[in-house]
């Protein structure tokens, strides 16, 4: 059993960015900083920072051109390395103009999600993914590329995989580096993981795929074991279980970092992550956000650590 996991796992955090935005108070500029720093300190090595998209459409992001800059400092030796989401040519002048040197590019496998999120069609979307790559590559810029609504859509339901392989072959073309794949309301069991992946992979290698799982019925552990199993080594998660999706009702928060490391370490997987500095991010974002945060280990606290075999810092 296990016997075919990945020895080291790279873990994308999304929570500034994919976590507040779903916030219904918006957060002050410090405390984004304070939480970003907390992050980079416990060694997460990508950091989604924010999203330049139109001011009025995610108001919580608001200050995305005033935030990067600040976070220039924090870089050590291209350390972490922070990124944001665009939508379109003029987020990406933005993004350029911040200095950073890698963006993602969101879009869905499901229509109706994909107009309510973005106000396109599917195959809109993908004309612009098409414009932005080549214009993000020539000034030095990586493009990460999201679908979501793979195991399926609140609007729609199920959602065909092979059309979404589809999407995603064509993102992979067009330049993107890697492709995450979305359970952005959060209902994919094991099972559907296992076909998914096995299906993606068969056109799509599968050090280009990542997983960006919601825990809103709580599998996402389960399927992130199963995406483990199947070779993917990049997981997106977010400090605490902070998120969900304006544009997906019922969607409840991201898999929680903390969660996440801990299993991996458990596991003896390594990360680079300092567990025991995550825990203490985590209630750093709870502070923020002036509640409690779904994540478990969070709020079991860093004391069980020094007593139970899984340790603060990556596994030898």
């Amino acid at each position: 059993m296990f016997s075919s996991l990945p020895r080291r796992v790279s873990v994308y955090e999304v929570s500034p960015r994919d976590g507040l935005q779903n916030e219904k108070n918006v957060v002050s500029l410090e405390a984004k900083v304070d939480l970003v720093r907390a992050l980079a300190g416990a060694g997460l090595a990508k950091i989604e920072a924010t999203s330049f998209v139109a001011k009025d459409w995610i108001p919580q992001l608001a200050d995305a051109d005033e935030l990067v800059p600040r976070l220039a400092s924090l870089e050590k030796d291209g350390s972490p390395t922070f990124t944001a989401l665009v939508p379109n040519l003029r987020g990406l002048e933005r993004a350029k103009a911040a200095g950073l040197r890698e963006i993602a590019f969101f879009m869905s496998a499901s229509e109706t999600h994909n107009h309510k999120n973005t106000n396109k069609s599917i195959a809109d979307s993908l004309a612009v993914f098409a414009e932005l790559v080549p214009v993000a590559k020539s000034a030095g810029i990586r493009v990460r590329a999201y679908l979501s609504t793979l195991w399926g859509c609140p609007y729609e339901g199920a959602v065909d995989p092979h059309r979404a392989l589809e999407i995603a072959v064509e993102l992979r073309d067009v330049g993107a580096y890697r492709i995450s794949l979305g359970d952005t309301i959060g209902c994919g069991t094991p099972a559907q993981t296992d076909a998914i992946l096995r299906l993606f992979s068969s056109r799509i290698p599968v050090d280009l795929l990542a997983m960006h799982m919601h825990d809103t019925r709580g599998t996402a552990l389960a399927n992130v074991l199963v995406g483990l199993e199947n070779g993917v080594t990049e997981l997106d998660a977010a400090v605490g279980g902070l998120g969900g999706c304006p544009y997906a009702p019922g969607a409840a928060g991201n898999l929680a970092t903390e969660d996440l490391v801990y299993m991996l370490h458990g596991m003896g997987i390594e990360t680079g992550i300092d567990l025991e500095k995550l825990i203490s991010a985590a209630s750093l974002a709870e502070k923020i956000v002036g509640r409690s945060l779904p994540g478990k280990v969070h709020q079991a606290g860093a004391d069980i650590l020094r007593r139970a075999a899984v340790r603060p810092g990556p596994q030898t």
